[in-house]
């Protein structure tokens, strides 16, 4: 099978095409045909090296759809059954979804019941997984007002397009940057755009629920815009820092408000089946930004990490 093969961490120039060995199944075990999967930022941070229990040689991806091609269960995963894997030690301990085929443990595949066609199916499971998941966390009411902090990214974009199938009436900013993507923001469905500058949001406007994408990094900052009660969901650490430091909940949690977080790796095969029903159910548009081919995994990389990246980035196998 053709795979992309990460010899060693660093640029995605240590990335490389090429065939391996098929997986063989072996008890516990089925193998799936992929036809595509979501390139993630956590695989950013292994590709450099962060992922200190990563072993190199190594194909990455955390995430992906497909069918059953040979199967350890034929009751609950017949060959030909359409499903969805995300996290595990998927991609980290054993390879990942950067391939053809991906063998993987029984119970992280989840059959799926969904006639999405494979560009929208690839572009839901990690990245629409874990913005229901945050939203829910959220306990987000009609009347609320919501800030999105790291909007432009996949998890960003989808929270968003999630919050108004549900909440039509709430309004809901998005933070960035760049004052560029305001265009995008407000296309993707946010009521306005927050410049968010060296961490400082540029406004002095409140809010009744944040979703903290950007992570420990801005979390001070985010109690700082929080109205009376209002909650902040840590998802995303795409500020680069792992831990919060000098924190003293006492005085850092202001206006009697409420810090929870979503965390993907708790998967639940129901809540999956959820947010695909869902997104079918409101037409919620799923349509990833830009999609590549397995040859250019690299590219896709190297996109989500440029100053133009905006929402989901995918590669199909079809």
């Amino acid at each position: 099978m053709k795979a992309v093969v990460l010899r060693q961490p660093g640029s995605t120039a240590h990335f490389e095409y090429m065939d391996v060995p098929t997986p063989v199944i072996r008890p516990g075990w089925s193998l799936v045909k992929i036809k595509g999967f979501g390139i993630n930022r956590s695989e950013i941070f292994t590709r450099e090296g962060k992922s200190p229990s990563v072993r190199f040689p190594r194909i990455l991806g955390i995430e992906c759809v497909g069918v059953v091609h040979e199967t350890s269960d034929a009751q609950r995963l017949p060959v030909g059954a359409k499903v969805v894997s995300i996290m595990g030690e998927m991609g980290r301990a054993f390879d990942g979804s950067y391939a053809e085929y991906c063998l993987l443990p029984n119970e992280q595949i989840y059959p799926i019941a969904s006639d999405l066609p494979w560009r929208l199916l690839a572009a839901i499971p990690e990245t629409y997984y874990t913005a229901y998941g945050s939203l829910q966390n959220l306990r987000i009411e009609e009347k609320d007002t919501v800030l999105v902090r790291g909007a432009t990214s996949g998890v960003g974009v989808a929270f968003a397009k999630l919050l108004k199938a549900l909440f039509p009436s709430v309004q809901v900013y998005g933070s960035s940057r760049s004052s560029e993507k305001r265009a995008l923001l407000l296309a993707a469905g946010f009521d306005g755009m927050i410049e968010d500058r060296e961490g400082i949001l540029q406004t002095d406007q409140s809010f009744d629920k944040v979703l903290e994408l950007i992570g420990p990094a801005t979390i001070k900052n985010s109690f700082a815009h929080i109205r009376e009660g209002g909650i902040i969901c840590v998802t995303g650490l795409l500020g680069g820092v792992w831990e919060l430091q000098q924190f003293d909940p006492i005085m850092e949690i202001k206006n009697n408000s409420y810090l929870t977080s979503f965390h993907s790796g708790e998967v639940s095969g129901e809540k999956l089946a959820e947010v695909i029903k869902l997104i079918e159910a409101k037409k919620v548009d799923a349509t990833p930004e830009m999609i590549f081919a397995l040859a250019d995994v690299g590219k896709a990389h190297d996109y989500l990490q440029s100053a133009d990246s905006f929402g989901k980035v995918i590669v199909l196998n079809e």
